[in-house]
């Protein structure tokens, strides 16, 4: 299989000549001819940014996610650093870097946003090398954000002390990353959040929302079974929906062992996505939430103790660079 870092774009340079190189970037005049920005264009950087891929990304996999990271730089302007690791040890160099720029236009034409991106690939043999090496591409002065992608294990990912200890937040996506992700000994636990519930946002505000419109006490009297389904792709989605869920209905004043928590596949042939159904003691009350993010149509459908109410709504998932953005600022 090709290398990660052989499908990330760049230019190769130096690894000792990383931070002169990024600046002859800035300065030297474009390979068409046309004028290069000047340097200070390029130090609008707002936070330092690491995406470490893990062995089991693939050189397609490394290519989406470098393009959501820029996206993501599009709002928040960044110094980021990629880390590409090779599955086994190769002769020299031990370690190789890229070097890419993009400058794009802000709120008007005045508002030039300039992002810089370090590549490293590195062999097992430049690991103990390789958090000094990424510490010197990153700006001292602002705060440090990793995004630790398809790694094989948890315990290879926690022996990068450096960066997990430095960072404000760590992000992990639990719908790829080993199953004890989440329940590891982090070195700040604190800082870990999962891109599964970032995602989520808008399904957890329209639910939210909708149930906030009845009193806390209307919505535990009497439950008996809260059931998520999904189909198979969001087997992680349904599990953090149903997590959820379970917090905000204790926190409405429910016991944990007064209601059964379910989380069920759809059939195969059902339509839909996601959906949520509350059974209450009462059999005239219920509450249905339902939604296909195919279409993007969403649909309640409940009998609290008020009336029937049936009301159509839209269902998303957060784009990836918003879900970043969701992860590491709130």
């Amino acid at each position: 299989m090709p290398a990660i870092f052989d499908a990330l774009p760049g230019i190769e340079v130096p690894v000792g000549a990383i931070s002169k190189s990024l600046a002859q970037m800035w300065t030297e005049n474009a390979a068409d001819g046309r004028p290069a920005l000047e340097a200070d264009d390029a130090k609008a950087t707002q936070v330092n940014f690491v995406l470490h891929l893990g062995l089991n990304t693939t050189p397609e996999d490394a290519a989406q996610q470098f393009e959501i990271v820029v996206n993501f730089s599009r709002r928040t302007p960044s110094r980021i650093v990629v880390l590409c690791p090779l599955h086994a040890d190769v002769p020299e160099p031990v370690m190789r870097a890229k070097i890419f720029g993009e400058c794009f236009l802000g709120k008007s034409k005045a508002d030039k946003r300039c992002v810089e991106f370090v590549l490293l690939s590195y062999s097992r043999s430049a690991r103990p090398f390789l958090e000094n090496q990424a510490s010197i591409c990153l700006s001292t002065d602002l705060p440090l954000y990793y995004w630790a992608h398809r790694f094989s294990a948890t315990g290879k990912l926690a022996d990068y002390r450096y960066l997990l200890g430095r960072a404000k937040r760590v992000l992990i996506d639990s719908a790829i990353e080993p199953a004890d992700a989440l329940g590891y000994t982090w070195p700040n636990p604190s800082a870990i959040r999962d891109l599964v519930y970032c995602r989520l946002l808008p399904v957890r505000q329209t639910i939210g929302q909708f149930l906030a419109a009845y009193a806390p006490a209307t919505l535990v009297d009497g439950l008996q079974t809260v059931t998520v389904t999904h189909e198979a792709s969001l087997a992680a989605e349904g599990r953090v929906l149903l997590a959820w869920l379970r917090r905000r209905l204790a926190a409405c004043g429910a016991r944990s062992d007064a209601f059964e928590a379910k989380l069920a596949a759809l059939p195969r042939g059902e339509s839909g996505s996601l959906a949520v159904s509350f059974q209450f003691a009462a059999p005239a009350r219920a509450f249905r939430w339902s939604g296909d993010l195919m279409t993007g149509h969403a649909l309640f459908e409940a009998d609290l103790g008020s009336g029937r109410t049936r009301l159509a709504a839209a269902v998303s998932l957060l784009p990836a660079e918003s879900a970043l953005s969701e992860a590491m600022f709130f």
